[in-house]
């Protein structure tokens, strides 16, 4: 059974630094995008972040553009997310997905495979 664990994740004040990591087991991941998504209390899962299997292509949210940085180690089968200058509004639960080369790296549908989330928090 696919499974995607993510870990990193904690309380920090504002301006402050995290790293996510999300490994994937039980199969590898070739060729597929792989994501960062987020869902704060009472709002939709918003997108982050991706990255294409080669790593020559990355995307973010207007929001992160900056801050954030993912990256991937496709022989250890794990991608992360570098977050840099952390803002309160960040704090949600941050979830990673896998999906195929054909998707939109955006539309949180098109993932097929979810992790099951870890709480970042910035205090102000």
């Amino acid at each position: 059974q696919v499974q995607l664990v993510e870990s990193g994740g904690g309380l920090v004040q504002a301006g402050g630094s995290l790293r996510l990591s999300c490994a994937a087991s039980a199969r590898t991941f070739s060729g597929y995008v792989m994501g960062w998504f987020r869902q704060a209390p009472g709002k939709e899962r918003e997108f982050v972040a991706a990255i294409l299997w080669s790593g020559d292509k990355t995307y973010y949210a207007d929001s992160v553009k900056g801050r954030f940085t993912i990256s991937r180690d496709n022989a250890k089968n794990t991608w992360y997310l570098q977050m840099n200058s952390l803002k309160p509004e960040d704090t949600a639960v941050y979830y990673c997905a896998a999906g195929s080369r054909y998707i939109l790296p955006k539309d949180k549908y098109g993932y097929d495979y979810w992790g099951q989330g870890t709480q970042v928090t910035v205090s102000s």
